[in-house]
């Protein structure tokens, strides 16, 4: 298991609590919420809001230092629920410097891994890594080389289920708040990605449903393309379909070869899966429907 020591953590955090809701939208809720706050001296530090008038929904995210080295947070939660209780909120309170635990799932393709790995060890990352799981063994050095435990799971049509139940005890186990897909290349099953809702991240290409299969950015060189991204989303049962969280793009011109798509290809896929794992490793993500409000 790794070490939140390789976290940037700056001890006049300890004190700074994050919370998180969404409600149907109605007067009353920022007055709420910030005497609340104000009752129990609390300093709000950062604090972001926004009303969609397309579901009825209001979102919000607070940051505040409460003032205490040791917060008990479990105390700030009791205290809290009779606000939310009221305006029916949906909501999440946290220690600002508690790490996510994340473990990372990866196929071949080590890109997105090396980056992602590279910005948590450099502490841009606020998460613990509990294990790499990988259907091959490929990328095992480099999971090695961070300190990280690594899972050795097959898949086949086969065993396809008995993969996906010892995947459900490693989360079980660690208590696991989020799965980073690293260009994790099988299907999730139905079942887990509605039991995992929201606790799942994945990377892709932002051709689809353009050049499905194998060297989609060779396909896209022969077709002349001008530009290629990336996308972000939380998975769901619907194929690369789930709630986007963050996309980019790289132009493409006339001096660009294939593998010149490839390597831009995987740039832009790097940093657009680590600017979405930080945001939720950070509270900054709700999610409204089949939609993200992102508080970046």
């Amino acid at each position: 298991m790794t070490d939140s020591v390789t976290r940037r953590l700056n001890p006049e955090d300890e004190g700074d609590l994050v919370l998180t809701l969404s409600c149907p939208d109605r007067p009353g809720i920022v007055a709420a919420v910030t005497q609340h706050l104000f009752e129990r001296r609390a300093n709000i530090e950062e604090s972001q809001q926004f009303s969609d008038h397309r579901t009825g929904r209001y979102f919000m995210r607070v940051r505040f230092d409460t003032g205490l080295a040791d917060v008990d947070v479990e105390d700030w939660r009791r205290e809290f629920d009779s606000v939310a209780g009221e305006f029916g909120m949906v909501w999440e309170l946290r220690k600002a410097v508690t790490a996510y635990r994340m473990v990372v799932m990866v196929s071949r393709f080590g890109h997105v891994l090396n980056d992602l790995l590279f910005r948590w060890k450099s502490g841009q990352i606020n998460a613990d890594i509990v294990g790499i799981v990988s259907n091959h063994t490929d990328l095992e050095p480099m999971a090695r080389s961070y300190g990280i435990p690594f899972h050795h799971i097959p898949v086949t049509r086969e065993t396809k289920a008995g993969a996906e139940a010892q995947l459900r005890e490693l989360v079980a186990a660690h208590d696991v708040e989020l799965i980073a897909l690293a260009r994790y290349m099988q299907v999730l099953s139905d079942d887990l990605c509605r039991d995992l809702g929201g606790r799942v991240i994945n990377i892709h290409h932002s051709f689809l449903p353009s050049f499905k299969g194998a060297k989609p950015y060779h396909q896209a060189f022969a077709r002349g393309v001008k530009v290629i991204g990336a996308t972000a989303h939380y998975v769901t049962a619907d194929l690369d379909e789930g709630p986007i969280i963050e996309q980019d793009i790289h132009r493409v011109d006339h001096r660009m070869n294939a593998e010149d798509l490839v390597a831009a290809g995987e740039e832009v896929e790097s940093r657009v899966f680590a600017r979405a794992v930080k945001w939720h490793c950070e509270s900054r993500i709700i999610l409204n429907e089949d939609r993200t409000i992102v508080f970046s």
